[in-house]
């Protein structure tokens, strides 16, 4: 037996590389681009380690190139979902009674696997499938993903060392038990390191999933879980479901073993999954975790002290990098009448520079959006704006769907700080600002505070910082990552854990230790050395 005190350090965060041409990563990445884009994967059910077609399938296609077909993949029907609640609970049994160190050290060899071999594969896969420029894959599915295995087992051995004293006569300790069920992990297309941590997370302290992947970032997903494979993992711990969500989710909070959700997408969604564990609660074996990060209507607040360069420079990026498909990316601006013009001039000096295309041309700073279906609500917006009396578009707006699902970054400057776009999600690059008159900042914070129902992420600028600290008091309940003079996007694992609260989820915070302690039911143990043999209190005695 291996009574050794493993002890595992704070991690360092992956750096990213720089893909300079010529690199050996870029070389790697450059050839399995070409690989894949050539290549058009099969990709099955996968329960308790088995691969199963159904023939019912669909399909991935590149969002820049949404005729050139990168995989099909089968669905799920009820059938499936059963299968693999039964197998997740067949796992369980191991699984959730495998050392704890046993199953860092599975999770900790993922990190390795992905910092080298699979590093290429799921750049490339993030690429293809996703849209995303060598940049964005390489801080989401590699280094954030790397970041998310390792900083969660040093948070999962602190968890494990947070143990009560032992008292007069008596020895205490906490045993920290998984779930006594499975998780079902809802994961979303934007980013591949949440996909992998929302499944992994609960995995790590010991839990059992059923993963139901966004369609559009199936290849990817399906990569990590050979990932998994390799590492170590059991079959049975994680079970890779493609197909409906609707379909999955009804059918897993039907199960007595469901024990909690583990999710990222819409609010909607979210709200669906909560009423149907609601109304399940007395089938259920414990009380499930429900744990989500939803929606966003992320803000930029600008002082009238803020430079204007640096507003500019945030405006545009944490707008427009990945097309605005972060749940963090700024989507509304409040900007002192004054220092507008120049903002916007720097945001049109900037947006006549980058390049928007194909993610094989590395040139490209804009890539496309990442189906039709999130390009028509887009352009609906755009139109809108388009039309409208008191909003005008003041940069970009051209897109074009009839090769990739392409648009332009854009931003819509408005007099009606409750316009449509002020107040509504878009997912998109768009980013809609209003000019407030330079003296009435109070009545724009408080604006800024009450007019979404959102409180993901927001920043504010200024160089005053009295009054900046001000303003961050003012919007304290509106995002649950703030930022000082930087964009509201870019939270780094075990820098910034992320999440909100208000209609932007339960704010559990991903990458931080809190999110862990959600997967585990602590049970204290009291052993008494020498037990009493007498009921008697001491005074009563003679």
């Amino acid at each position: 037996m291996n009574n050794a005190i493993i002890n595992f350090p704070v991690p360092a965060n992956e750096p990213v590389k720089a893909y300079l041409e010529g690199s050996p990563e870029r070389v790697a990445l450059d050839a399995e681009l070409k690989r894949q884009y050539n290549t058009v994967v099969d990709i099955p059910i996968i329960i308790g380690g088995k691969e199963i077609r159904t023939g019912n399938t669909g399909k991935v296609v590149c969002p820049h190139d949404h005729k050139h077909v990168l995989a099909t993949f089968h669905k799920v029907s009820e059938k499936e979902v059963q299968m693999a609640i039964d197998a997740a609970m067949e796992a369980h049994k191991v699984w959730s009674e495998t050392p704890w160190t046993t199953r860092a050290a599975i999770v900790l060899k993922c990190a390795e696997l992905l910092a080298t071999k699979y590093r290429p594969i799921l750049n490339a896969a993030c690429m293809l499938g996703q849209s995303k420029n060598i940049y964005q894959a390489e801080i989401d599915s590699a280094c954030e993903t790397i970041d998310f295995f390792r900083y969660n087992v040093h948070f999962a051995s602190k968890i494990y060392n947070m143990q009560p004293k032992n008292g007069v006569g008596n020895i205490n300790h906490t045993e920290y038990r998984p779930l006594e069920g499975f998780v079902l992990a809802v994961t979303p297309f934007n980013f591949t390191s949440i996909a992998s941590n929302l499944c992994m997370t609960p995995v790590l302290m010991g839990n059992v999933a059923l993963w139901k992947p966004s369609t559009t970032s199936t290849l990817s997903n399906y990569y990590l879980m050979q990932l998994y494979k390799e590492a170590g993992l059991p079959d049975g711990v994680i079970n890779f479901l493609p197909g409906s969500g609707s379909l999955i989710g009804k059918v897993a909070t039907s199960s007595k073993w469901f024990a909690g959700i583990h999710f990222t997408g819409s609010t909607g969604t979210f709200n669906t999954l909560w009423r149907q564990a609601g109304e399940n609660l007395g089938h259920y074996v414990s009380y499930p975790r429900l744990v989500g990060e939803t929606g966003g209507k992320d803000f930029i607040f600008v002082h009238p002290s803020a430079d204007a360069k640096a507003v500019a420079t945030a405006a545009f990026c944490g707008a427009f990098e990945f097309q605005g498909q972060k749940c963090s990316a700024a989507s509304r601006m409040y900007i002192p009448k004054s220092l507008w013009p120049e903002v916007l001039g720097i945001m049109k000096q900037y947006a006549s520079e980058v390049k928007m295309g194909d993610v094989m041309d590395h040139g490209n700073f804009i890539n496309a959006v990442i189906d039709e279906a999130s390009w028509d609500n887009i352009n609906g917006y755009i139109s809108f704006a388009e039309q409208s009396a008191d909003a005008k578009v003041v940069l970009g707006g051209k897109r074009d769907k009839s090769v990739g699902y392409f648009v332009e970054p854009t931003v819509i400057e408005t007099s009606n700080p409750h316009f449509k776009s002020m107040e509504e999600e878009i997912f998109g690059p768009v980013l809609t600002v209003f000019p407030y008159d330079d003296d009435k900042v109070d009545e724009a914070v408080k604006l800024c505070d009450t007019t979404s129902p959102y409180g993901l992420t927001g920043a504010v600028f200024g160089k005053d910082r009295l009054a900046v600290e001000k303003i961050t008091n003012g919007l304290r309940y509106a995002a649950g990552n703030f930022y000082i003079n930087d964009k509201p996007t870019g939270a780094v694992v075990g820098n910034q854990p992320f999440g909100g609260a208000r209609a932007s989820g339960t704010n559990d915070k991903a990458g931080g230790e809190f999110n862990l302690i959600r997967w585990i039911i602590p049970r204290v143990i009291k052993e008494t050395l020498v037990s009493p043999t007498d009921y008697r209190y001491t005074y009563m005695k003679k």
